[in-house]
């Protein structure tokens, strides 16, 4: 059953991130917002653990989000306004939010 992933706390402060990377299934989805889109920053470990995802398994930032941190998308990611949120919160059997 696939699980749409969403983390919101910054990938530095605590261990959620690597948490939740851990748990990942080949057909889940994770999706950074609030302070987590900081993972995407370059150079960082964070956005290399992302990049050594396997493909099955999408990557999805906030746009508001990345635009508040005036950061930019890494290719892998697919950006998604707060519509794209509701619908991808249809297309996966569960939504697990990491509070």
């Amino acid at each position: 059953m696939a699980t749409l992933h969403v983390l919101s706390h910054s990938p530095f402060s605590d261990s959620r991130f690597a948490s939740c990377l851990r748990l990942l299934g080949p057909q889940d989805g994770l999706l950074l917002s609030g302070d987590a889109v900081y993972a995407l920053q370059p150079d960082t470990n964070q956005l290399q653990a992302l990049q050594l995802m396997p493909a099955s398994i999408a990557l999805y930032a906030l746009e508001e989000d990345m635009q508040a941190r005036t950061l930019a998308a890494p290719e892998r990611t697919q950006v998604v306004d707060y519509p794209g949120f509701v619908e991808l919160c249809t297309r996966y059997a569960k939504v697990n939010s990491w509070l």
